[in-house]
């Protein structure tokens, strides 16, 4: 009776061990997986394109059953630093992922300069319809290979980048030697430059104090960008030049890539592009009405002389591909896009 008695103790403890270590098990398989995502755009969740993309990231995680598994944290408003020094971090691996213009990879990989080049992009639907057909796979190549970043989707920028500027633009004549904000990117700052402005290359953060102090006298970007972040407030007149509709990147550590599970990653990787076809649909709705907004908040919206404009900057895409020649098959095909 006492060894009975025994056994069947033993038993019991090792069936409950049995019952526990499944539940332990499922548990470290379900550990979260942690990833920083940096924007340095406003915390706007309607107008600024770092959050309106986080916003759908998070909703398509959640509908592919993957929200508890993988937990994206957003860090807007610069707070992980200049947008080329969080570039470089997620070079590092410091960094899981980043929302932002192709300009700022352009300055660690040439090549994907090949975007700012003045009025290459009649259209963001013309833009997408160009990427559809192969137009951005070598960029995503030189990415990864020279710098381990991975593109993991694109979208658009919320509008075409125009002048915002103190006084009236109408003509390159107009914009003679005033001091406007680019990109620190040499293509997007030449394209200024041919435009006829002093280009000033600064961080995006350091822009509304300098519009403010009166350093600037105004800056290229689009309207919902503008409105988020309250440069309207220091400038009063929107050109709609729109010499470049700017595609928005979702860039990607490599170094997080490798290290994630390969079923978690396909599933993360799926919902990250879904979210940017979401940002994109969302982009080419907020446009108009951003229009809209900064002409409610005293803004003189003018439709200048684009097409001369467009005749000063034609040089830069012929003096660009004699510099690089291996961008001519992706600015050809991106020509010969029509929608």
């Amino acid at each position: 009776m006492h060894l009975d008695h025994l056994g069947r103790r033993q038993w019991l403890r090792a069936a409950a061990g049995f019952a526990v270590a499944p539940a332990i098990i499922g548990r470290a398989r379900a550990a979260t997986l942690k990833l920083k995502l940096s924007s340095s755009q406003a915390n706007d969740p309607k107008y600024a394109n770092g959050r309106v993309y986080y916003d759908f990231l998070v909703k398509r995680l959640k509908s592919a059953g993957l929200g508890e598994q993988i937990e994206v944290a957003f860090f807007p408003d610069n707070q992980l630093g200049q947008e080329i020094d969080v570039i470089n971090s997620v070079k590092l691996g410091v960094i899981d992922m980043m929302v932002s213009g192709s300009s700022i990879s352009a300055n660690i990989v040439p090549l994907v300069g090949t975007f700012d080049l003045g009025y290459l992009f009649s259209s963001f639907p013309q833009q997408t319809k160009a990427f559809d057909a192969g137009a951005a796979k070598p960029i995503e190549a030189a990415l990864l290979k020279a710098a381990n970043i991975r593109i993991i989707s694109w979208a658009y920028n919320f509008g075409a980048r125009s002048v915002l500027a103190r006084k009236a633009v109408n003509t390159p004549d107009d914009l003679r030697g005033l001091k406007i904000r680019t990109l620190p990117n040499p293509v997007i700052t030449e394209c200024l430059r041919l435009m006829g402005a002093a280009a000033t290359p600064l961080a995006f953060g350091e822009v509304y104090t300098a519009l403010q102090a009166g350093v600037l006298d105004g800056l290229e970007h689009d309207p919902p960008t503008i409105l988020a972040s309250k440069f309207y407030e220091a400038a009063k007149f929107y050109s709609l030049t729109q010499h470049n509709f700017s595609p928005l990147a979702t860039y990607f550590s490599d170094a997080t890539y490798q290290r994630m599970e390969p079923k978690l990653r396909e599933g993360f990787l799926a919902a990250a592009s879904l979210a940017g076809a979401d940002t994109r649909t969302h982009g080419l709705a907020v446009e108009k009405e951003a229009l809209d907004v900064l002409g409610q908040k005293g803004v003189t919206v003018i439709a200048c002389d684009k097409a001369a404009f467009r005749a000063r900057v034609m040089p830069q895409t012929t003096n660009f591909l004699t510099a690089m020649p291996q961008a001519r098959p992706v600015v050809e095909l991106i020509q010969a896009t029509t929608v």
